[in-house]
């Protein structure tokens, strides 16, 4: 029995249950909320949209390409920040004893395998965030192609906003996986925790489902993106 459960406890057992269910459950959650009105992430595609649409009405781009520059920048920061950390992370996961031989100074104390286990968790989830960042880099440069290859400012109506949408279509999901790499360091920190205890482990990933839920939903940000959906003629705010 020992040799499926990598030597952990029950109570090891029991928070990466609840940890591997949080996680599961987020991506759902979030696009359970994203179908609500007022939720930031369908906010910011409408956001998006908008913005695409101005786009084609403008002759000069290059504030447009200068904002999709931003985000690429961005997006490729993350992941190399990732690739450091799973470098790091890979570094103690696969030194042995010797790299963990300094951890119990630290306060952190477990037989080797089970904390292989415990550094194998933090690795997983800062290389989902890298698949997910690399994909949003690629359709963000496919983005950059279709802005550049936009019809004239001076094209029918019609056209534009057919084009406008058309671009959307890869910049939103661009976007949606940019915030998923993003999502996954609340549940990286959160397998971290669990170096100093189980209990963390499980605290942890339900805070960050709560988080996320409120980020979503009713943050200052939700609320403000809301409400400058409303002024360019999107769905008004609830009033107080």
């Amino acid at each position: 029995m020992d040799e499926w459960t990598f030597g952990l406890s029950a109570m090891d057992l029991g928070a990466l249950t609840v940890f591997l269910l949080s996680w599961l459950a987020c991506e759902p959650m979030i696009r359970a909320i994203s179908r609500r009105r007022g939720a930031l992430n369908a906010d910011l595609d409408l956001m998006r949209t908008a913005w695409m649409r101005a786009m084609t009405r403008r002759e000069m781009r290059m504030v447009d390409s200068q904002l999709l520059g931003h985000t690429i920048n961005s997006a490729s920061f993350f992941a190399s920040a990732n690739l450091i950390l799973i470098a790091a992370v890979g570094g103690v996961l696969f030194g042995g004893e010797a790299a963990l031989r300094n951890l119990p100074a630290v306060g952190v104390e477990a037989p080797t395998r089970v904390m292989e286990v415990k550094f194998a968790l933090i690795s997983i989830c800062l290389a989902r965030g890298l698949l997910d960042f690399i994909w949003s880099i690629r359709q963000l440069n496919y983005t950059v192609a279709l802005v550049g290859a936009a019809p004239e400012s001076d094209s029918a109506p019609d056209h534009l906003d057919a084009y406008a949408l058309t671009v959307a279509e890869v910049l939103n999901p661009a976007m949606h996986g940019f915030n998923r790499g993003v999502r996954v360091y609340y549940f990286a920190l959160a397998a971290g925790a669990w170096l100093i205890h189980p209990a963390f482990l499980a605290l942890g990933a339900l805070m960050a489902i709560a988080l996320l839920a409120w980020r979503q939903s009713a943050s200052p940000a939700a609320l403000g993106v809301r409400h400058a959906l409303s002024v360019l003629g999107g769905p008004a705010p609830p009033t107080s």
